[in-house]
């Protein structure tokens, strides 16, 4: 018996079982087709931004580990500001494609890191699996999806008419099968099923959690280095083998 420990956890409330359950399936048959489609030149990316890194800088040195003790990190830091990673996580290679860094997530710093991520191969076909962040489903990102696909239709206007009316029509259109880009949405509180999640648990972990940063520009230029260190020695796909069956508890 341990009192003195707790840990959260999220009831699970579904408002449609089936839809639920079939959103699940989809993202994980992408995960287990994506070597397959990427042989055939689809980009299957999983996408998401992991904000608030902090640029924490150590006031004095750590103290290195010796026989029989552990390293020291200094208490006491300095803050030196934030940064937000907007990562693409390659599910049939395991490497980082186009990473974006900045000070923000704005919806324009997401569809301008979509353009930047398409731009590396503009011809060919992309499929984003991300979460129901609303900068995820923007009119924005609308508009940036139909211009490099070479959609001409009327888009309608936001808040009013058309695909921009509301979210739900621009998901609708943001998922359609038919483009060349095109999204999918893990369920809501599904964060788990994205794995560009589980690669922000190796950058945290390999550097973030050990590092001192004297400033935001230091803070950039260690992860820039510790992702072209990653591609080069450590990519290589997850293996993904939930299939979307329910879990037993």
């Amino acid at each position: 018996m341990k009192p003195h420990r707790t840990k959260y956890w999220l009831n699970h409330k579904a408002e449609d079982e089936a839809t639920f359950r079939q959103e699940v399936r989809d993202v994980c048959k992408l995960y287990h087709q994506a070597q397959e489609l990427h042989e055939s030149g689809v980009h299957v990316i999983s996408v998401d931004e992991k904000t608030g890194i902090q640029a924490l800088e150590r006031i004095h040195p750590d103290h290195p580990m010796s026989k029989g003790k552990l390293e020291l990190h200094e208490f006491e830091y300095k803050r030196h500001g934030t940064q937000t990673l907007i990562a693409n996580f390659e599910v049939a290679t395991g490497k980082i494609l186009c990473p974006t860094l900045g000070d923000t997530r704005t919806e324009n710093d997401f569809v301008a890191h979509i353009q930047a991520t398409v731009a590396t191969d503009p011809t060919a076909k992309w499929v984003f699996i991300a979460d129901q962040l609303n900068t995820h489903k923007s009119a924005s990102l609308v508009k940036c999806v139909a211009e490099l696909c070479g959609i001409e239709a009327p888009l309608g206007e936001k808040g009013q008419s058309g695909i921009l009316e509301n979210m739900a029509s621009r998901a609708d259109f943001l998922q359609c099968t038919e483009h060349r880009i095109r999204f999918v949405y893990t369920p809501k509180h599904c964060s788990w099923l994205n794995q560009v999640e589980i690669w922000f648990g190796i950058l945290s972990r390999r550097l973030l959690k050990r590092g001192s940063f004297p400033s935001i520009k230091a803070l950039n230029q260690r992860i820039q280095a510790f992702i072209a260190f990653f591609n080069e020695t450590l990519a290589k796909p997850f293996r993904w083998t939930y299939i979307g069956k329910p879990l037993l508890v």
